[in-house]
């Protein structure tokens, strides 16, 4: 299974930055690090796949309220602000709870990649690996 990992990946989440200027601040989450930023958007009531990645961990920031994320066994309410690290192997699911649509930024370190996934559940009858 592990062919898929060309790349370093994190065991704990990388450290973040936070910066002050005059006008407020930011937070730095990958800095000059090789990594993959996608913004995922939830319809209200659906879900991910429960689901794996053995090439890649990934950061979620959680952008809207109304997030609930699995975490292994652990199933947590999240709101925006919320930072969420799912390692490598980890297994993991994002559902929408509320009438509005749910953004999460992941921000992914590994080799992203769809052929990585290993599915142990899902809604859409997908297959077990890949896209």
């Amino acid at each position: 299974m592990n062919h898929y990992i060309t790349k370093s990946i994190p065991h704990a989440k990388p450290k973040v930055d936070f910066v002050e200027r005059p006008w407020g601040s930011f937070k730095q989450y990958a800095f000059n690090q090789d990594c993959t930023v996608s913004l995922m958007t939830v319809k209200p009531g659906q879900r991910l796949s429960l689901q794996s990645h053995t090439g890649r961990a990934e950061l979620w920031i959680v952008l809207d309220d109304g997030a609930l994320v699995q975490v292994g066994d652990t199933i947590r309410a999240h709101k925006a602000g919320d930072e969420i690290w799912i390692a490598a192997n980890e297994k993991h699911r994002l559902s929408c709870v509320t009438d509005q649509p749910v953004r999460v930024l992941e921000v992914a370190f590994g080799n992203w990649q769809q052929a990585d996934i290993v599915r142990y559940e899902d809604d859409f009858k997908r297959p077990e690996q890949g896209e």
